[in-house]
């Protein structure tokens, strides 16, 4: 006999897996252990497919998990970036980049609780644009790094595109926080 409660529970369930794969690509990564980095990458991607598709599909969306699967994606990304930055495959300035936009999206989101104006994040297109931009970046590095493909232009082109997205990704929030901070739209 099915345990109901597991099952409503199931698409959060895999997202804490996912949570719990970052340690283990970091120490991946650190370790130049290519294949397996990028193993645990996929499985990563795999989970938030099938949690995502469980969630929509079997209408086990929770508030939880509206939560929980953005913290997962962008703690595997960012941690990502810091560990390519610690082993000299990217430049520390990407993920400055990359993780300052999330600070500052947080940071914005406690003032505003902090003046009693809370907020809804959620997410634009050009955020969703750059989310998939820095997913398949990363992948494309750890997949060059595992099946030892040179990084040449492509990687410059693509790492300048992420910077790109990225830069207009915060932006944006920040255009409609600030309408939203000070009267002058709905805010995002």
């Amino acid at each position: 006999m099915r345990n109901p409660g597991l099952m409503a529970h199931l698409p959060n369930l895999i997202t804490l897996g996912r949570l719990l794969l970052v340690p283990a690509i970091i120490v991946a990564i650190v370790q130049s252990r290519w294949p397996q980095a990028f193993a645990i990458f996929l499985l990563a991607g795999v989970s938030d497919a099938v949690d995502g598709f469980l969630a929509k599909r079997l209408d086990l969306r929770t508030e939880l998990g509206a939560h929980l699967d953005p913290l997962a994606d962008k703690a595997l990304i960012v941690s990502i970036y810091v560990a390519l930055v610690v082993r000299d495959v990217l430049p520390p300035w990407i993920m400055i980049l990359v993780a300052s936009r999330d600070a500052i999206i947080v940071a914005a989101i406690m003032v505003s609780w902090l003046m009693e104006r809370p907020v809804a994040i959620r997410p634009l297109w050009i955020s969703k644009i750059n989310t998939a931009a820095q997913i398949a970046f990363a992948a494309y590095v750890l997949a060059a790094k595992a099946f030892g493909w040179p990084l040449e232009t492509f990687f410059q082109l693509a790492m300048w595109s992420v910077a790109g997205l990225t830069g207009a990704s915060a932006f944006a929030y920040l255009l409609q926080w600030f309408a939203h901070m000070t009267g002058e739209g709905t805010g995002p």
